[in-house]
């Protein structure tokens, strides 16, 4: 039974590093729409109209989820989203 238990919490702590998340992008006061986009195209990979979209999306309800994937994955983008000052976390 013990076995059991371990392989069982082993599996579990896999799902819970390897679970989607995604980053969340915050609205503020200081980036242009012109900036929002081009860097969600840099570093997300969205084309120019989805790129729109979220960035409309982030102004007129605060936020938006822009990008899905593993922490592994979206760690290097969300910190490139916030060296360009943007407001990002992955949840």
């Amino acid at each position: 039974m013990f076995a059991s238990t371990k392989t069982q919490e082993a599996s579990e702590v896999l799902t819970l590093e390897e679970r989607e998340r995604e980053i969340v992008l915050f609205n503020d006061d200081v980036n242009t729409f012109d900036w929002v986009i081009r860097s969600l195209i840099d570093i997300c990979e969205h084309e120019s109209e989805q790129a729109e979209q979220c960035a409309l999306i982030v102004h007129t309800t605060g936020k938006c989820g822009v990008k899905n994937g593993t922490y592994d994955e979206l760690e290097p983008k969300c910190s490139a989203l916030l060296e360009r000052g943007l407001s990002a976390e992955i949840h």
